[in-house]
């Protein structure tokens, strides 16, 4: 248990900065699970509109410090060549 005032302060910080941090990974999740159900799916059209409006949430994860940089850059280059296989 945190004692001086300082790691008190800690504490709060980190539950405040967890429950950001999960509420942005989740809906980086979501725009992804959209892609892939588009991609399921068979619709390419669908598919690449997911991609795009996806990419910038990706992107917001790894400036906030959510996604390392190679694993978002990793994780849009498997899905956009998904993406252009169903044409």
């Amino acid at each position: 248990m945190a004692n001086s005032p300082q790691a008190k302060k800690r504490a709060r910080q980190n539950e405040k900065r967890f429950a950001i941090n999960k509420a942005r990974r989740s809906r980086i999740r979501t725009y992804l699970r959209k892609v892939e159900e588009a991609i399921a799916s068979g619709d390419k059209e669908a598919a690449s509109a997911a991609l795009r409006a996806a990419q910038p949430e990706l992107m917001r994860g790894v400036t906030k410090g959510v996604f390392h940089k190679n694993t978002a850059s990793r994780k849009m280059s498997r899905l956009s060549a998904r993406v252009k296989a169903l044409g």
